[in-house]
This record gives structure tokens, sequence and C-alpha cells, in this order.
């Protein structure tokens, strides 16, 4: 499967997802976040694919949604904006559920829904260049889905420092923060990613992996579900705030926002 927003390809029993909107900094928007689930979906069916790598063509891994999108998001109705983060929701649950290992290769910055799709991932590699942050709320915007499964990943204490301040951190700090799981240098971080896949692929039985993802996976069932639709309603109810508003005209405009 290949088209403009996303690319497919497996080598080596590695399947590579690659996002491919590179004059948009890889920008999310519903058709981009539609195929992303595609190539998702089609990684889980594919039986030449034992492990998933997600990378993304570019100096950006995700600048989150983009100018265009945000825009029509001004316009949208409760039920429209119900539908849209259900969207994205179930983007990072195919993810998550996902038999297979996902890799996720980010070699540049991964802010707001872009750090939301990094996180999401097994196991994080990031060149020492690469900023993340979860920056909604200085947009009037709140990090709905993700919080969901920041809080297990890193701790509520974490969650709430990188939340609530809406701050950008280094690579260094997403690995003290446990957020990722390796640096590697920008010219060794392909090499590196590729072996740890092979590694996987070639070290491991394939139903282990998925029976050992699903079985950490599991102890999160019993308030994830709740959680998340929790998150796609709190998502279109700050969408009608005055806030949310205010922030998105400001951002178009390039103005400074006073909060």
């Amino acid at each position: 499967m290949e088209n403009s927003l996303v690319l497919y390809q497996v080598n080596n029993r590695i399947a590579e997802i690659t996002i491919n909107r590179p004059e948009k900094r890889n920008a999310l928007n519903p058709a981009l976040v539609e195929s992303l689930k595609s190539a998702f979906k089609k990684a889980q069916e594919d039986e030449n694919a034992k492990v998933v790598v997600l990378k993304a063509n570019g100096e950006v891994f995700s600048a989150g949604a983009d100018l265009a999108y945000m825009q029509q998001l001004q316009h949208f109705s409760y039920e429209e904006n119900i539908q849209d983060s259900s969207a994205l929701k179930d983007l990072f649950e195919t993810i998550r559920t996902l038999s297979k290992v996902v890799i996720a290769q980010v070699e540049g910055h991964a802010i707001a829904g872009g750090c939301g799709l990094a996180t999401i991932c097994d196991v994080i590699f990031a060149v020492p260049e690469a900023k993340f942050g979860y920056t909604e709320v200085k947009l009037g915007f709140v990090p709905a889905i993700v919080s969901c499964y920041l809080v297990q990943k890193v701790g509520e204490t974490i969650a709430k420092k990188l939340l609530l301040s809406g701050d950008l951190f280094t690579a260094e700090e997403a690995l003290n923060y446990n957020l990722i799981t390796y640096v590697t240098k920008a010219e060794e971080i392909p090499l590196m990613v590729n072996n740890f896949a092979l590694h996987l692929c070639n070290n491991a039985s394939g139903n282990s992996l998925a029976l050992t993802k699903q079985l950490i996976n599991y102890t999160s069932n019993t308030w994830l579900d709740s959680c998340l639709n929790e998150a796609v309603k709190t998502n279109a109810r700050t969408r009608e705030s005055g806030d949310f508003k205010k922030g998105i005209s400001a951002f178009l405009a390039k103005e400074k926002i006073n909060w």
C-alpha cells in the first residue's frame, strides 16, 4: 500500500510504515489518521511482517494537527468533534492492541498529537535533537486521549508536569521520564532500529511476542476503555469553549495568546 500520505513496505519481516507529509511537517488530519490506521491493519494481516516500525519522512516526526484542519475544527458540531476524536482514539488503540511489536523511529520533533502517536508505540528510539511536547493546553486544547496512556506509562506526577505545562522537552528528558526507550545518534538510528527489530524477529516467537504484549496491555484494560470514552467527550466539549476558539484564532493569526 502506497499513497501520498503513508508508505508501506516489508523487508526481512519488518514492516515499515512511513508518514509522508514532509511539506506539512507530517501534521495530522483525518485523511492521514485514516491512512495510518489502514497501514497498521495491513501490517496486522501481513504474514510477511513480524515487527512494525513507524517513522516519518522529512525533518519532523509529526507536528500535530495541521493549520487547515485546525481552521475547520472551529466550525465542527459536538457530534462531528466526537467522531473526529473517536478516529484518533481508534488509531491509537489499533497501535496499542496490534499483535505485533511497534517501534517508533523518531528522527525529528514530535509535538501534540504527534507526540501522542509516538507515545503509544511499544518501543521508541529518538535522536538527541528531537523535541517532545504535549502542547495542547497552550492553544486551548486538551491532551485528552493521550493522557489515558501517559499516566500509566510515566506515572501521575510526571504526566501532570508534561500535560499541564505544555512545555517542550528533550529526548534525554523523555528517556529519564521513561517515555521513550533509547536515545540514538542521527547517523546510527536507522541501523539501531533495524538491528533491534531483527533481534526480535530472529530470537523471539511471534506468538509469544503477541501474547506478552497482550498481557502487559491487560493490566490497564479495567479502566482504559472508560477513560478513553471520557477523553473523547472531553475533547468535544473543549472544542466548543471560548478558550479553544480564542487559542486557535490567535495561533492562526500568529499572535501571542494572553491567557
